[in-house]
Parts: C-alpha cells; sequence; structure tokens
C-alpha cells in the first residue's frame, strides 16, 4: 500500500472542507448531486467516446497501481547480477543456465538466456531494447487516458456552469434565486477543477513515477546483462549498476559491494 497517495488524497480533499469551515461557510452549498453526476459521470462516459470502452474500463485497474507501493528491487537485482558475474568469470557462461530458472524477473532471465545461448551483443541489445521500448508505449498509452481525463473534468465543469447560468437568465424575474442559482452553477466548476487537480492529475503523475522507475530497473538489466557476457571486471560492473541508484541506496550498496 502506498501510504503517501492515501494521505495525498485525503489530505488535499480534508484541506478544501477544512478551509471552509474555519472561513465560516456551511459544506452544503457545495454538495450537489447533479453537478458531481455530470462531472464525473459526463467526464468519463466521454472518455469512452476518446479511448474506446475496454481502454476505459481498464483505467480504473489501472488507477489501483497508485494506491499499491511500487517494488523494483534494485538492489537485490544488482547483487544477483555481481553474483552471476562472479560465476560467469569463474566458471564460463553456461555455468549461469542452472540459475535462470530461479529467476522470479522474466525480462533479467530473458537477457541471460540469450547471452547463455551465445547470441551476439548486438542482438541482445536490439532485443531488450524492443521489450523496454513497447513496454514504455504501452505505459504512455495508458497515462494518456488520464491525460485526456485531466482535460475532461473541467470541461464539463463548465459546461455545467454553462448549463446552470442559462437556467438561471430564464429565470430572471425572480431576483432571490439569482444569488442560489449562480452558486449551484459555480459548484460544476468546483467538482471538475478538483476532479482535475486533486486526483486525476496526481494519478497520472504517480503513474508516469512508476513507469520511469520500471524503465530504470529494465535499463540497468540491459546493462549487467552485456557487461557479463563481454566479461568485464567484476568491480566494474558493479559501478555502472550503482549508477542507476538513488544517491542514499547507493551509498548502502557501494559499502557493501566495494569494500574491498
Amino acid at each position: 500500500m502506498d501510504v503517501g497517495t492515501y494521505v495525498g488524497l485525503l489530505g488535499s480533499f480534508g484541506m478544501i472542507i477544512f478551509s471552509v469551515i474555519v472561513a465560516g461557510q456551511s459544506l452544503l452549498p457545495l454538495m450537489d448531486l447533479p453537478s458531481f453526476l455530470l462531472v464525473v459521470l459526463g467526464s468519463y462516459f466521454a472518455l469512452n467516446t476518446a479511448n474506446g470502452i475496454p481502454e476505459a474500463m481498464s483505467m480504473w485497474k489501472i488507477m489501483g497501481r497508485a494506491f499499491k507501493l511500487q517494488t523494483t528491487n534494485e538492489q537485490s537485482i544488482i547483487q544477483k547480477m555481481i553474483a552471476f558475474s562472479e560465476k560467469a568469470r569463474r566458471e564460463g557462461l553456461l555455468a549461469l543456465e542452472d540459475e535462470l530458472e530461479d529467476l522470479d524477473d522474466e525480462f533479467m532471465k530473458k537477457g541471460l538466456r540469450l547471452m547463455v545461448d551465445g547470441t551476439d551483443a548486438a542482438i541482445i541489445r536490439d532485443l531488450m531494447e524492443l521489450e523496454l521500448s513497447k513496454t514504455q508505449d504501452r505505459h504512455a498509452g495508458k497515462i494518456k487516458i488520464f491525460d485526456n481525463w485531466t482535460i475532461l473534468f473541467p470541461g464539463l465543469g463548465m459546461l455545467g456552469t454553462v448549463v446552470g447560468l442559462i437556467g438561471m437568465l430564464a429565470n430572471l424575474e425572480d431576483k432571490a434565486s439569482i444569488g442560489p442559482n449562480m452558486a449551484l452553477a459555480l459548484v460544476t466548476t468546483l467538482y471538475g477543477s478538483m476532479g482535475a487537480n486533486l486526483f486525476v492529475i496526481p494519478i497520472a503523475t504517480k503513474l508516469r513515477k512508476h513507469d520511469l522507475m520500471e524503465s530504470n530497473v529494465k535499463e540497468m538489466v540491459i546493462e549487467g546483462v552485456l557487461s557479463i557476457q563481454a566479461g568485464e571486471n567484476t568491480r566494474i560492473l558493479a559501478l555502472k549498476l550503482l549508477a542507476y541508484l538513488n544517491p542514499t541506496a547507493r551509498k548502502v550498496l557501494e559499502a557493501e559491494l566495494l569494500k574491498d
């Protein structure tokens, strides 16, 4: 569970409620079911138009990833790569074949399998980078759905406001209702702005962060596989892989791997 996502969403919406209460206002004028349905469901149905029903439906599953803690296990991968490098230098590349079945990382397993099978380094790089590129394309396509939603949310909010203003202007003879009707018309704009800025944009940003983390790990694996195949010194391999870590994690692992 990614606590930051929960804290961020609850905190941002909570601060709006808090500010309204502190200002001495009532929350009731901000609650309007028709406005909420127009903005949320209206924008979601527009997503179906833009992306198709399967893609719009898959959005909910993808959104769930933003609420889960992304674990990439870079340190574990580096340690495995170092161990493979040491064994390959002692016993040869074919000695790694028995180690492959125990690997959970399919991307690493595929790269090492190609290496053990004697595939040329240029072909290994091309194949692994192609898989990385296509993974990034798939992620970008999913994130694009949320980018579309960030536009539709405020757009439907403004549309609701226009609808409300039309109703208000059609009944100008009742001057007592102008103020309440104007406030109600603006509620849809509020919902659109809140939905986009407090929910959809942060979720899309979190998904982009996950994509960058996964891409970073895959790039590290590619570098590791090719270095092992080239028979590079294990210390050189460690320095290359450590460059992919953030400074804090790098310092901890560097002290362990390069202590000699």
